[in-house]
């Protein structure tokens, strides 16, 4: 048994899944956010064309369309500018893994239902919540949800993933009535960073979960006076360049020294907050840009200028003739021919295809020394000696 939905056909509850990191951790965010327009940043228009490509893939992998019309459906998807060369081989890569999964749950259950794109509802312990499973199997009373994550920034790992737990919530109440389920096995699958994060948990340790942790924390979200808190989280909320919480967490830490000159301790402590702050400030300033020329408001104590323009020729073909009439040399007036750089050509002829056939023209120099906190997996430098030495060297070849 298979069923499938459209991606593009996903809504956004109040408190979906998606944004379960941020509301379970920062119970005033959602009220703060209704305020705000919608973001659609490139990385998730990409990873829309990603996850539609892989609904192709899959329902051909399953029966449910037939060969010719996948390929009509993959090469209207591969017209859009977020696709690119190496997309389709990722995506590859977890419709393989997908219907491994799929085949290990048939030969366990010949009828094992196979769910694409599935609306799931968890309203019952969050208001209004629900969210979208890329994939769910059911077989012999074992649940397995496998969630595509396309971005290539940072793994994400199933173990005490809000995301993933509400999406077996929404499972478990759509099914287990029918399945009786046990257990609810999850995954996350990022291709781009050739990361796979499972986790299983019972079906009861899911009901307590949404009882005695998700139930309280959702009736604070939903309604208004929650609690904000600052943290990682911000990066995708809605309000993040304007919320006063997150401005006061910023600003407290350079409030809080005393004496003419920090001490190594504080300026540890000032590191561990350089990145947030740093991000706080772009964002403040790109809202107040946004503020001044979309939406026309005066920002006390700034104004709009017009920038500088670069010229630039209007005809490079009449000017190459102009100045070849002139008696310049063309070597005088031309650019030698000279190669795009290699991220780009990597981006052109495909990951692997680049690998094989440009693998053993490539040299990495050693990457200059980084000061990271040392709960960083990488191996330390032996000295700090050592790592000057290598600072002045890179300073000297360039």
């Amino acid at each position: 048994m298979t069923q499938t939905s459209s991606h593009n056909e996903r809504a956004h509850a109040k408190l979906s899944a998606s944004g379960a990191e941020r509301w379970m951790a920062c119970t005033g965010s959602p009220q703060f956010e209704e305020g705000f327009e919608d973001e659609e940043t490139d990385f998730a228009k990409e990873g829309t064309i990603a996850h539609e490509l892989s609904e192709i893939l899959i329902s051909r992998e399953l029966g449910l369309i037939d060969k010719r019309k996948a390929n009509s459906l993959l090469k209207a998807k591969q017209k859009s500018e977020y696709y690119n060369a190496d997309m389709l081989g990722y995506v590859e890569q977890y419709v393989d893994f997908v219907m491994e999964r799929v085949n290990a749950a048939r030969a366990i259950t010949h009828d094992a239902v196979v769910l694409i794109e599935q609306r799931l509802d968890f309203s019952e312990w969050v208001p209004d919540g629900f969210g979208t499973g890329d994939i769910l199997i059911i077989a012999e009373s074992f649940l397995d949800i496998i969630d595509l994550k396309f971005g290539k920034g940072v793994k994400k790992y199933a173990p005490e993933n809000p995301q993933m737990k509400l999406y077996g919530l929404g499972a478990l109440n759509m099914y287990d009535a029918i399945y009786d389920i046990k257990n609810v096995r999850m995954t996350i699958v990022q291709p781009r960073l050739d990361h796979i994060s499972t986790d299983e948990l019972t079906a009861f340790d899911l009901y307590d979960w949404a009882e005695s942790t998700v139930r309280p924390i959702a009736e604070e979200a939903y309604n208004d006076g929650g609690t904000f808190k600052p943290g990682d989280h911000c990066k995708f909320c809605k309000g993040r360049a304007v919320c006063r919480a997150r401005a006061d967490d910023c600003l407290e830490t350079v409030d809080t020294y005393q004496g003419a000159e920090l001490s190594l301790e504080e300026i540890g402590l000032l590191l561990a907050k350089v990145d947030s702050i740093g991000k706080w400030c772009k964002e403040v300033a790109d809202h107040a840009y946004k503020q001044a020329t979309l939406h026309g408001k005066k920002i006390p104590g700034y104004k709009l200028v017009a920038g500088r323009s670069n010229r630039k020729f209007t005809n490079i073909g009449t000017v190459k003739e102009i100045l070849l009439g002139e008696a310049y040399k063309s070597e005088q007036i031309v650019k030698p021919e000279e190669l795009i750089s290699l991220t780009d050509i990597e981006a052109l002829v495909g990951k692997k295809k680049f690998e094989s056939l440009l693998g053993g023209c490539i040299t990495k120099a050693p990457g200059k020394p980084a000061l990271v906190p040392e709960s960083d997996k990488r191996d330390e430098l032996n000295s700090a000696k050592a790592a000057k030495d290598d600072f002045d060297d890179d300073f000297i070849d360039n």
